[in-house]
């Protein structure tokens, strides 16, 4: 496994952001290859604890490696959507979660995942390959309506009913297997190619955030993040595309505002049950970075404070 390839992105950026409280809890929803992990305990205290996160087997079975010995560190195999029955008994106690979503360059780089349309593979793509349906099963057994909506929802492929017929129709044929297979037909099918983009690029984005329940998994840990945190307790979260970031963006922007009331109605603006606040502005990679690490050029990183209240 290429374990040692993968950088973290915005690794100091949202370590900074996310440690509080050198005692505190921390949950890391996405360990990957245990970068963000590694950093946050060494700046956590003898009494600080932090509990890792992440639905790939590989990922649990580098990090009982990585971290093994460390009294503080804790690894939980699923997704972050269930950290509150990963952290159970912490309600209302978390100093600290972060978020880095999407894919990562293990993942990536691994031919055997499925999830390159560069490299040629079993046209898996599950992050969690011990469950689920693959993505050669979904493209083999799915209408070609509801794959349009997934290519264009999910991948925001204006092409997405031409990708779908194409798929559909070369599928009687021979089914799909191999990722190079499906690139091929998608590219084929693609009439304008974005510079600089692979033609599958965006239809690859959407099967794999839709076998994954990407989008799905992070309205719920961020519904359960408001149960968790403390007041003053930091939600940091890492996005790579705009769907993802879009959400992040206006559920804390719902938040600050609180519940929406009918206007008119005699209520002070202190008896509204605020949730987070925002800090800071977004942040994403400086140049040198990006330089370094190409997958950083579409990284935002965004943060929020639990404010005191009730828990949601």
């Amino acid at each position: 496994m290429s374990q040692d390839l993968h950088r973290s992105v915005l690794l100091r950026e949202a370590v900074d952001a996310l440690v509080v409280d050198p005692d505190g809890f921390y949950i890391d929803g996405t360990f990957g290859r245990g970068g963000h992990s590694a950093l946050v305990l060494e700046q956590l205290g003898e009494a600080g604890s932090l509990l890792a996160v992440d639905k790939d087997p590989q990922a649990i079975e580098y990090a009982g490696e990585r971290f093994a010995g460390e009294s503080r560190f804790a690894i939980w195999h699923g997704s972050f959507a269930d950290m509150d029955q990963a952290a159970a008994g912490k309600v209302g106690q978390v100093s600290g979660i972060l978020l880095d979503l999407g894919v990562s360059s293990p993942q990536l780089d691994q031919a055997d995942r499925g999830f390159s349309f560069m490299q040629d593979g079993p046209l898996d793509m599950r992050m969690d390959t011990s469950r689920g349906m693959s993505a050669a099963e979904w493209v083999n057994t799915e209408s070609e309506s509801e794959m349009a909506r997934v290519f264009k929802e999910y991948g925001e492929e204006r092409f997405a009913r031409r990708m779908a017929a194409a798929i559909a129709k070369r599928r009687v044929e021979k089914p799909f297997e191999r990722t190079l297979d499906l690139a091929e037909v998608v590219k084929a099918a693609n009439p304008a190619w974005e510079k600089g983009k692979h033609p599958a690029t965006r239809v690859f984005q959407a099967i794999r955030i839709h076998i994954n329940g990407e989008l799905d998994d992070l309205y719920q840990a961020l519904d359960k993040s408001l149960q968790l945190l403390k007041p003053g307790g930091r939600l940091v979260i890492i996005s790579f595309h705009s769907l993802e970031d879009r959400i992040v963006k206006r559920f804390i922007r719902e938040q600050e505002k609180g519940p929406q009331l009918p206007r008119g109605l005699p209520v002070m603006d202190s008896q509204i049950n605020k949730t987070l606040r925002s800090v800071g502005k977004a942040v994403k990679a400086e140049a040198q970075e990006v330089g370094e690490n190409v997958r950083s050029r579409s990284a935002v990183m965004r943060v929020a404070e639990r404010l005191p209240g009730r828990a949601q």
